[in-house]
């Protein structure tokens, strides 16, 4: 059976909630559900408003590379982007489109780095499976992803829905906090400004590739 066409990512990640729902039971649909709600409401991890300086930050990416913000910057704008992990079906979508446009993302000046609280050898893997040309930076226990905002901890309940999933963050993460970024992508300038920010609490909507090559082309 072919594969279905899709004209963008959204149309692909809608695709695959409706795959994924075939096979999750209502007890697991309804905790997804009501942790989105819940935070939704909460307060948390809003993130970064536009116009805000980026907070500065050193990762090393799946290939032990050192990588500065404010030293990567001043090369040209830098598409940012915050992804769970290589167990999300979404977040591989997500980098696969992303793999597609990075040609035209680097002939416009830009760099995309994306960023993840996974250890180097599942960025590793995730990396070398979607056979991606960026770095997938690790960042441990989501201290950047504090800096932004986006860290959220995952209540009980729903720690229990991922154990009965075989989705056990520790082992991912290299970590026992149980947190994860809401998904997000910032474009920053060659100042270090976000100009763009697109997050959301569901992790079933992602920013699409194209929006962001037409924001870069108004920037640099």
């Amino acid at each position: 059976m072919n594969k279905p066409h899709f004209q963008s990512l959204r149309e692909e990640l809608d695709h695959t909630t409706i795959q994924i729902a075939d096979f999750l039971t209502r007890e697991v649909t309804d905790a997804f559900t009501r942790s989105l709600e819940e935070l939704r409401t909460s307060g948390q991890a809003k993130g970064l408003p536009i116009g805000s300086i980026a907070p500065d930050f050193t990762l090393n990416d799946h290939t032990g590379k050192t990588f500065t913000l404010s030293e990567e910057v001043v090369k040209g704008p830098v598409v940012l982007t915050f992804f769970r992990g290589s167990w999300c079906p979404y977040c591989n979508l997500e980098l696969q489109a992303y793999q597609k446009q990075i040609d035209t993302i680097t002939s416009l000046g830009a760099q995309l780095l994306t960023i993840s609280p996974q250890s180097p050898a599942h960025s590793l893997t995730m990396q070398e499976k979607n056979e991606l040309s960026f770095p997938l930076l690790c960042d441990t226990n989501n201290q950047v992803a504090e800096k932004y905002k986006l860290r959220f901890r995952l209540p009980d309940y729903l720690q229990d829905t991922y154990r009965s999933l075989d989705i056990d963050l520790k082992h991912f993460n290299s970590d026992d906090s149980w947190t994860l970024p809401i998904p997000a992508t910032y474009i920053l300038n060659n100042q270090g400004v976000i100009r763009s920010a697109c997050l959301d609490p569901d992790y079933k909507k992602r920013m699409e590739p194209t929006e962001v090559l037409d924001i870069l082309q108004t920037i640099t």
